[in-house]
């Protein structure tokens, strides 16, 4: 047994970092949280509200096993390192551990690094302290408080209307999305109109008439400027100027899981599930290695020797021309700047050299994050801007162009951020300083609603608004979707029934604290705990008086959504049968539940894909837990026939299994056999 115990989180970062240390240290993995809070006392909250909010924690399901050996082993080992993750989760397991084992202060260190490479490393572990208390209480109020809100308000509305849950963050993000509904709905369009002057080789618009905006409400007034119009254009100026754009900052999670969705099309949860593991570690040729820095932070800065080696990299594969400054971003309030923005670990680990180590999803994140941080640090892209006004019986249009002259960052950030030269000519070449256009074209346009949030616009919207924190952004959509309170429609947003009805019942009698403003200066209670500035006793009785108060008065005022009949009644036992809500969507029952316990099992028909191959069932389109889609039958248990991708109905010409339609290609369920899906 080694002398010195090392307990990280991820059993997959065992093997890498004991490799770092060598023989006398033994690292092994306490798989998460060990514990929770419990679920007894007053409402279940496991928490004494009496006894200043005392928690009862207990071990998690399944967890009794891997305290009991880690006691073991921390027993016949001389010192302890606690290196679980660098951030306020990480530092609460570091504290359950240390009082699930009993380890008294003078036998263990807490030991921090933002990414998992040997020099990191080993220079943590000349660098430890003890665990941070301030940390910890920070992250046992917010686990109270979701606690709280979870238990009595998810109940509340259960037993109201039918919803499965309702949160401190979840339901705020929902009332953003059920108010972009609503200003949709409310939308009206407005029509104008466009007019343009078509020349040989560029287009001007109109802008102004009399140098004043012009706008053109209607056909009528698009027709009076165009006789007023003749072919004829003076040239009144044409500005020439240079412009520069900036890279932009390296990742934080949000801007991370915001590009990410834009760039690539994964959702934020996939996002942090394969950061993860370029977090945790790669076997490359020689060497384990952590691939990225920690991947939740809020922070855009970065080490000075990633600086030092990423400005010799640039100026020895592109220049000196290339280099860039350090730039520091405008801090926001609440940003946590305990590390560093998401970055690679070693500028030498191109994308491409290493490629073959990498699953096709962890190279395509990589690959954003090397650029993103590498284009961070380089010279600003210049362009040729060129501006031409011209008059035409003093209506006023402009025509403008650019080229790009030197890329600097977009030598290698340009392929997610596309640069289009648009062109105009030389206007020197005209020897007088009128030209005349080919046509001149009227065009009719509508104002268009609102769009509805994406993923990567409602994350981007929560962080701009200070509520939730990059720990939660994802698992908050994840929620929402699973509870069937939104749905994705073309990769946006839109609100079902039911998370309309939870919203307005929230918003009618908790009003004061699911809002925008609540929610963000609880993120500041939070901060202002883990900065030591305040206590956590203040913060959650100012909380807890307050929403009790809501409850009890909501629990009296409002009403209980009945379910609608359906008009027939229950085979089994004769009462009405009603529509409810489930986690799949609405279904069928009886009225007189639990006491009877009849579903209706009539399939949707627009979700009927084709007959089981396997039994005498349907195929039907399905969802997980989680709300991802797969196709199973409508027979399970009895039948376990079930797809990701969308069976065809058609059978395989080689092996007579189910034909899968996969992107462009069909292809079969068992053998190797595909085909184009044209």
């Amino acid at each position: 047994m080694a002398k010195n115990l090392v307990i990280v989180e991820s059993p997959s970062k065992s093997k890498t970092i004991e490799k770092y240390l060598g023989k006398d240290y033994s690292v092994t993995s306490s798989k998460g949280h060990i514990r929770d809070l419990a679920t007894t006392g007053k409402y279940g909250f496991g928490v004494d509200i009496e006894d200043n909010f005392k928690p009862n924690y207990i071990p998690i399901k399944g967890k009794k096993k891997t305290i009991t050996e880690l006691k073991k082993l921390a027993d016949k080992a001389d010192r302890i390192y606690l290196a679980t993750d660098p951030d306020r989760e990480g530092e609460a397991i570091s504290w359950h551990l240390k009082d699930s084992l009993e380890l008294t202060d003078d036998k263990y260190d807490r030991v921090v690094f933002n990414e998992i490479t040997k020099r990191a490393v080993l220079d943590a572990f000349l660098n430890t302290r003890k665990i941070d208390d301030d940390l910890v209480s920070s992250q046992e109020t917010r686990r109270i408080i979701d606690r709280i809100i979870g238990f009595r308000l998810s109940k509340l509305m259960q037993r109201k209307t039918g919803g499965k849950s309702a949160g401190r963050v979840q339901s705020v993000a929902l009332k953003l999305i059920v108010d972009k509904e609503r200003e949709i709905e409310a939308f009206k369009e407005e029509e104008y109109w466009t007019i343009k002057a078509i020349f040989n080789d560029f287009e001007a618009e109109l802008e102004k008439y009399k140098n004043k905006k012009i706008e053109i409400k209607n056909e009528i007034e698009a027709n009076e400027i165009l006789e007023n119009l003749s072919k004829a254009f003076e040239i009144e100026k044409v500005e020439k100027t240079t412009k520069s754009k900036k890279a932009r900052m390296p990742f934080t999670t949000s801007t991370l899981q915001q590009e990410a969705s834009s760039k690539l099309g994964f959702s934020p949860r996939k996002t942090m599930i394969v950061a993860q593991s370029l977090y945790e570690g790669k076997e490359l040729e020689d060497e384990t290695v952590g691939l990225i820095t920690y991947m939740r932070t809020d922070s855009t800065r970065l080490s000075n020797d990633f600086i030092s080696d990423t400005f010799s990299h640039i100026e020895g594969t592109m220049g000196k021309q290339y280099l860039g400054l350090v730039r520091k971003a405008k801090t926001k309030e609440n940003v946590q700047d305990a590390h560093e923005g998401i970055r690679p670990t070693n500028i030498k680990n191109n994308p491409e050299k290493i490629k073959s180590y990498l699953s096709p999803d962890e190279f395509k994140l990589y690959s954003l994050i090397y650029a993103r941080a590498l284009a961070s640090l380089m010279s600003d892209a210049k362009f040729d801007a060129v501006r031409v006004d011209f008059d035409n019986n003093d209506y006023k249009f402009k025509a403008t162009g650019s080229t790009l002259t030197f890329d600097g960052y977009l030598k290698v950030y340009g392929d997610y951020e596309k640069q289009e030269d648009k062109i105009l000519p030389s206007f020197d070449k005209f020897k007088t300083d009128t030209i005349l256009s080919k046509e001149i074209q009227k065009e009719q346009h509508f104002t268009k609603p609102p769009a509805r949030y994406t993923e990567a616009k409602l994350i981007k919207e929560m962080e701009e608004l200070g509520i939730g924190r990059p720990s939660t952004y994802a698992p908050t959509m994840e929620t929402i979707k699973a509870r069937n309170y939104v749905i994705l429609e073309d990769k946006k947003f839109r609100p079902t029934e039911q998370g309309v009805l939870i919203t307005d019942k929230l918003q009618e009698f908790f009003q004061s604290i699911i809002n925008v403003k609540y929610t963000k200066e609880m993120e500041e209670d939070l901060d202002e705990i883990a900065e030591g500035q305040k206590q956590s006793v203040p913060v959650l009785s100012h909380f807890y008086n307050e929403f009790s108060e809501l409850v009890e008065k909501a629990d009296e005022g409002m009403e209980k959504i009945q379910p609608e009949e359906t008009g027939e009644n229950c085979p089994n036992c004769g009462s009405p049968l009603v529509i409810r809500n489930g986690r799949y969507g609405k279904f069928v029952a009886c009225s007189n539940f639990p006491e009877c316990k009849y579903i209706e099992n009539k399939e949707d028909e627009s979700k009927i894909i084709t007959d089981c191959p396997n039994c005498d069932g349907k195929i039907t389109e399905k969802r997980t837990k989680k709300g991802k889609i797969f196709y199973g039958c409508n027979n399970y248990p009895k039948c376990k026939t079930a797809y990701w991708d969308k069976p065809t109905g058609d059978k395989c010409p080689e092996c007579n299994s189910m034909l899968l339609e996969k992107g462009k290609k069909i292809k079969c369920s068992e053998c190797e056999y595909e085909k184009d899906s044209n």
